[in-house]
């Protein structure tokens, strides 16, 4: 099961899957230039929204679909320094989606 990761440091953002530095995933959809962010709602956010579901669910369309709603619900309110499971991802999809 695969564990997201970010950490707000003095050298800046670092967010990793399984201890591996995850992809932007531009070539999915590029919301922003500058990264990731989390914390608040907007462009960065929502393209680290987009990386852990096309990560998560291999799917393009359903990841770029998703990716607003995920961000308000999950990555709006991430601390600092945050970890989610992939069961945390497939329950806030599920509350999301509405199954």
């Amino acid at each position: 099961m695969k564990t997201y990761q970010g950490t707000r440091g003095i050298d800046g953002l670092k967010v990793t899957v399984d201890g591996r530095p995850l992809a932007e995933h531009y070539e999915v959809k590029q919301f922003t230039k500058w990264g990731f962010e989390w914390t608040y709602e907007g462009a960065s956010p929502q393209q680290l929204a987009l990386a852990i579901l096309y990560d998560h669910l291999g799917d393009r369309d359903r990841s770029i679909r998703l990716s607003e709603p995920f961000m308000k619900k999950v990555v709006a309110d991430l601390d600092n320094d945050w970890t989610l499971s992939a069961a945390d991802v497939d329950g806030a999809l599920r509350e999301i989606e509405g199954d």
